[in-house]
């Protein structure tokens, strides 16, 4: 027989939750029945993956939760495979698919799906207490959490709701995330965490809703933060605190950064880790991470895939080390800050920057990008004479394509 354990207390039981056009609390949610352990439940809203959070918390199951779009049928073929019961959760309904292998449960694991070099989903094993990064008693904050579920940023903010007392949830769906700020606004969301690219999707769309939601805490994480979407959120929220964070399913959240600035210090790198801090370092181009917030079987030195480059005293992350570096004729660039003086532009809302096949020098550096609507046209020839006053020729953009919306990924990211 199996011994679970409830591993972290729910003192945010009496939190208001507020999912589906309901306002309810943690301990109020609709309970799902008793779930088969381990079981992989899959959801098309926020309300039914915090159902299976909470039944996790209380039970101590073994739980991975993701929406049913992002586990295909060869996923779910391959976690029947490896012992998971498929939870299909639809209110108070749901189906279940038996697992095909029998095996003894992990209990109190949680289950991160990330994509991995190959975009393939792998798992990444966690507890509650090692998603919880927040311990420090927090002053009375109403979160909104328009993260996909299961995803490591969802869990982020969700154990903050669930382990402190007074931090309420304000979920957005999918379909809600046109018009976020005025939901927000309704609930008085005080505290937001989004990607650059959920922020500049946001300022695009409605800048003026956008001001009327009271943030006092505005954080910014799962793509690279550049200095330039910091000082417009600094301008349109003078008084909150803007916070990035850098964050991964496998090294949990290993870097917070309060200062306003893009980058962290220098200083940073190759310190003694203490308690909850974790050890820093540059390998090559490559940032280096001993967390103590890391998944299962990821302790010690992680080489992060994340390319960074020295700018004064910071270390920036520009990118992912296979994709961030473009070959010009043997000269290199760096995608990531191509992109960041492109984002400084007036006239850009958003940029994404690539190779692209070229004759003679074999890459040539290439970009889309999306105009500032509140401001005069651009063009790419603009685009370009500013990228030449401020890159080496090498690394200006020869072809820019102009778009007309911003592209956001479920996981609220672009291709960036």
């Amino acid at each position: 027989m199996t011994t679970r354990r409830r591993s972290t207390a729910l003192i945010g039981d009496d939190n208001k939750v507020v999912a589906g056009g309901k306002t309810v609390t943690w301990r109020t949610l609709h309970k799902l029945p008793q779930l088969p352990s381990p079981a992989a439940v899959l959801v098309d809203n926020g309300a039914d993956a915090l159902a299976a959070v909470r039944h996790h918390a209380v039970h101590g199951t073994e739980l991975l939760v993701a929406t049913t779009s992002r586990v295909d049928l060869s996923m779910r073929e391959e976690l029947a495979d490896s012992g998971f019961a498929i939870v299909i959760a639809k209110g108070d309904e749901h189906s279940v698919e038996p697992a095909k292998l029998k095996r003894v449960e992990e209990s109190g694991r949680a289950w991160l799906l990330t994509s991995g070099s190959t975009g393939r989903p792998t798992r990444i094993g966690h507890t509650l207490e090692s998603l919880t990064t927040v311990t420090n008693q927090q002053q009375p904050r109403t979160w909104l959490l328009p993260y996909s579920p299961g995803t490591y940023a969802w869990w982020q903010v969700v154990t903050i709701s669930l382990t402190q007392a007074d931090q309420g949830l304000v979920v957005i769906e999918p379909s809600e995330l046109e018009i976020w700020p005025s939901i927000a606004a309704a609930h008085g969301v005080t505290a937001a965490s989004g990607t650059p690219t959920f922020w500049r999707q946001t300022i695009y769309r409605d800048t003026d809703a956008l001001t009327k939601v009271p943030l006092e805490q505005i954080t910014l994480g799962g793509e690279p933060v550049d200095q330039t979407i910091l000082d417009r959120l600094r301008e349109l929220f003078p008084k909150a605190r803007i916070s990035w964070i850098y964050a991964s399913s496998e090294v949990g959240a290993s870097i917070v950064v309060h200062d306003g600035k893009a980058g962290f210090p220098k200083a940073w790198l190759d310190r003694k880790p203490t308690g909850e801090r974790p050890a820093l370092s540059v390998a090559g181009d490559e940032l280096v991470i001993a967390s103590p917030h890391h998944g299962a079987g990821m302790d010690g030195a992680v080489h992060t895939g994340d390319r960074v480059e020295f700018v004064d005293d910071r270390v920036l992350i520009t990118g992912r080390l296979d994709s961030d570096e473009i070959n010009v004729g043997g000269s290199k660039v760096s995608a990531g800050v191509v992109r960041s003086v492109l984002l400084a532009h007036p006239g850009v809302a958003w940029a994404r920057v690539f190779a692209r096949k070229a004759p003679l020098v074999g890459r040539m550096v290439a970009a889309e990008v999306v105009a500032n609507p509140n401001l005069g046209p651009i063009t790419a020839d603009d685009l370009v004479q500013w990228c030449s006053h401020r890159l080496p020729d090498y690394g200006v953009p020869r072809r820019i394509k102009l778009l007309d919306e911003i592209p956001q990924k479920e996981t609220l990211k672009s291709d960036v």
